[in-house]
This record gives C-alpha cells, structure tokens and sequence, in this order.
C-alpha cells in the first residue's frame, strides 16, 4: 500500500492514477477527497495532516508515503516530524517529500526537509520548480478578456509540468534505488510569461494580449491571498532568479523515464479552463 497526501491536487492527482496503472495498492488522502475522484479499487480517506494523532488508520498497511504539504499545513500547527512519527508506528518504510527548488538555493526552510531525512524512514527528496499548472491562474481574463496580467514579463524561468513530478514521484516510491537521493525537477528550458501567453493563444487560435504589472501592482494583487513574507520570496523568484534558478536540470539520474516535458504539453492537456 502507498498512501498519497495531496491526493487531489495538480500532483497527487495523476500520481494516484499512475500508482493504481503499475498495479500498486493506493490510498488517496487531501482533506475533501471522496471515492468519486479516485480510480475505482483505489482507497480514499479524508484527513487532516495537522491532525496526526488522527492519521494511524490512513497510514494502515501502508510500506510508502508520498508526503506533500501546504501552507495551511504550517499555519495551522502542523509538524511534518508528527505526521512521520505516526507513519513510521504503522509500518511505513519509505516516504518521498514533494520539497521546492527554493530549499536548494537558499530562499525556502529546510525544516520539512530535515525532518525527511532524520525520520529513519528510506527517504527520497523532490525539489520542483514553479509549476507549469501556475498558468491556471490567468485562465479566468483569457476566458473573458483574452488577456494575462503577469509581473516580469521577459524573466524566464523552466517550469515543471507536474505530470513529470507524478512520474519520478511514482518511480521513487517504488523503487528503493532512489533512496536517499534529492531531485531537481524542471521543464526542459526557461519560457517567460510572455511566452507562456503566446503559447496560449497558439492553442487557442485567437490573439492574447499580454499586460505586464509592475511589481508594486503584482504585490497588491498577492497580498489578497498569500502572506507576506510568501509574497516577497515568490516576487524575488520571479524576478530576479538566480542562475540555478534559471537553468533547467540535466535529466542524469533522474527518476523521470524520458526528457522533461515542456510547458506546450502541458498547455495542450489543460487547454479547456482557458476557452
């Protein structure tokens, strides 16, 4: 059994199919999961990870863990330390932590990660880049306006597709050749959000305007739904990367099985939400 937290987002989503297609036993776990959104034999439970004292019977017969948490994880109390500790009492022998490139270049803490790697458990580390699904965020004025709204225009950066993060996901949680090893994941090269808009409007066929914000105005708009101190480290990645930041990772010896896909394939798999 693997169990997968996150189960419904734009990584636990497709890793849960891609676990229950290699013929793995999966429980699915986010907060608001329900059987209707999970491959029929797949398990599904809802759970707070905050809430560990709670978490024995999800991590029940389980020997893995794909381990993602969110902010209101952190807000909210919760200890990543908590959350292995009840993994490790029911048998879990594995987990893969879902990290961010950020922890590598210095502008993310490295407690989640610390807490991985003193656990006992095997552990393998996931550091992703942005994710190429952020894109999602503009699909509102295209639908409407036919227009992204975006800071820093020409900073390119290699987004991740996160179907590339479900499948070293996947590899690593089944594959104890991966223990103990940490992972950059990126796209295959830096594209800029005005790039990004024009590969929009490829797929659609029909012109984007694209509308740069300067970063007092990107700032304003963030301040409505992320914390401060977030906006300032997400405003400083995007626009004043650094060269790690910037480069997209060599593929050698990472758990994905073939070159990183590139934001177009992304694109053409999701391009309903922006029509």
């Amino acid at each position: 059994m693997i169990v997968v937290t996150g189960a419904t987002g734009n990584v636990g989503r497709p890793l849960v199919r891609a676990l229950d297609a290699a013929g793995e036993r999966v429980t699915a776990v986010s907060r608001s999961v329900s059987a209707g959104e999970v491959p029929a034999g797949v398990r599904s439970r809802r759970a707070d990870l905050a809430r560990a004292e709670d978490l024995g019977s999800v991590f029940d017969g389980a020997k893995a863990l794909f381990l993602l948490t969110s902010g209101d994880f952190t807000g909210s109390g919760g200890s990543v330390t908590d959350v292995l500790g009840a993994a490790r009492a029911a048998g879990v022998r594995r987990v893969v932590l879902l990290s961010s490139q950020g922890v590598g270049t210095g502008r993310h803490p490295s407690a989640a990660e610390d807490a991985v790697t003193g656990s006992g458990l095997d552990w393998t580390l996931l550091r992703p880049s942005g994710f190429a699904s952020n894109a999602l965020q503009w699909a509102e004025s295209v639908r409407t306006r036919r227009t992204v709204v975006a800071p820093f225009g020409d900073v390119a950066l290699p987004v991740v597709d996160p179907a590339d993060i479900a499948e070293a996901a996947a590899t690593a949680l089944r594959d104890a050749g991966h223990t103990g090893r940490t992972y950059e994941l990126t796209g295959p090269a830096p594209v800029s959000p005005r790039q990004q808009t024009e590969a929009i409007a490829e797929a659609l066929g029909e012109p984007v305007r694209f509308v740069e914000q300067s970063p007092q105005e990107a700032r304003a708009a963030m301040l409505g739904f992320m914390p401060a101190r977030v906006v300032e480290t997400t405003l400083a990645l995007l626009g004043t990367p650094t060269p790690a930041e910037r480069r997209a990772a060599p593929g050698s010896g990472s758990p994905l099985l073939h070159p990183p896909r590139p934001f177009t394939a992304w694109l053409s798999r999701n391009t309903a939400p922006f029509t």
